[in-house]
């Protein structure tokens, strides 16, 4: 099946376009490389495009014979949503409404979701399932929230077909050791610990005193080449006729701050340069998936995601690459 990736250069878009190629579907990426990186599109078509030009959108949809989406272009960062929550509206929320409005308009009905658990917020129970309260706590996660409303309506109005897929923290590089996780600024931990401590440099851990067993947040870390096989179970649901749902992806493991830090310094065999600081806004201090349904029903069966299988694939990556991705 032909598969236009929206932001296929970006992190996970990445590693899903290659398991869509090793699965037998056929890619083709659109991205605008303000987050992705070209050298992360290995032997696939790609489109330079933005998802707020709908001429092109529409153009690619049809000349391409588009049989479905999947839509990673969005921005990520909670701490800079809480500071410019506009930015996030715009780009989240509008650009993902020109992309259904663009598929409506060219008879294309089936699309994965990149959601998040941030939908959550803070959660009132954990582990986390996909019935719980949603009320998030930051732009971010309120964006996220909106377009799964938004892909229900065009469901009831329009016979849209959507997987949402609410990631908890994707991490880990491809063990290939080709592709891996790039974000600039980087906002993510692991990425952050491993280069930090590569480099001799000192990094932040925001909060100590939360109500976790050594007062850092607790997250539950998923292998991004986990999270984009959900993907391509999530598509073959749906082009074999599935109907629309809503999953969490995530390990079901929670990990600290701390414990992290502790387990890349092990692995890396150096010490890490922490500076322990205050609480972060729109942090929760404890999110962990409740994955049984994706497993039930996707039957989805996560390979890589034991934590030091995570980190040793991230460290290796980052060993290859210690100045990322070229910048274009």
């Amino acid at each position: 099946m032909n598969i236009l990736v929206c932001g296929g250069a970006g992190y996970i878009g990445s590693h899903t376009v290659k398991e869509l190629k090793e699965n037998g579907h056929n890619p083709i990426v659109y991205d605008n490389f303000e987050a992705g990186h070209k050298e992360a599109i290995i032997n696939t078509k790609f489109v330079f495009g933005n998802l707020s030009d709908c001429e092109l959108l529409k153009e690619t949809l049809i000349k391409e014979k588009i049989d479905a989406v999947i839509h990673f272009a969005g921005y990520l960062a909670v701490g800079e949503s809480v500071k410019i929550p506009e930015k996030y509206y715009n780009n989240n929320v509008t650009n993902t409404l020109n992309l259904l409005t663009c598929m409506k308009e060219c008879n294309i009905n089936k699309i994965v979701f990149s959601s998040s658990a941030a939908v959550y917020g803070a959660p009132k129970r954990i582990p986390i399932n996909e019935e719980d309260q949603l009320d998030p706590i930051n732009p971010y996660g309120e964006t996220k929230l909106i377009v799964e409303k938004m892909l229900k309506y065009f469901e009831d109005a329009y016979g849209f077909h959507f997987v949402a897929l609410r990631y908890f923290n994707a991490s880990g590089a491809d063990p290939s050791g080709n592709i891996g996780e790039d974000h600039y600024p980087e906002t993510h931990l692991i990425p952050i610990v491993i280069n930090s401590i590569i480099h001799g440099k000192e990094f932040k851990i925001f909060g100590t005193d939360y109500e976790t067993k050594d007062g850092t947040c607790v997250r539950d870390y998923i292998h991004v080449t986990d999270l984009a096989q959900a993907h391509v179970l999530a598509i073959n649901h749906l082009i074999t006729g599935g109907q629309s749902d809503i999953f969490n992806v995530g390990s079901g493991n929670g990990f600290s701050n701390k414990e992290i830090i502790n387990v890349s310094e092990e692995i890396i065999g150096k010490k890490a340069i922490v500076n322990y600081t205050e609480r972060r806004a729109g942090d929760p201090p404890t999110l962990l998936a409740d994955s049984t349904k994706i497993k039930k029903i996707l039957k989805w069966n996560p390979k890589y995601s034991e934590i030091k299988t995570i980190i040793s694939t991230a460290y290796n990556w980052h060993k290859s690459h210690p100045n990322g991705y070229k910048r274009i």
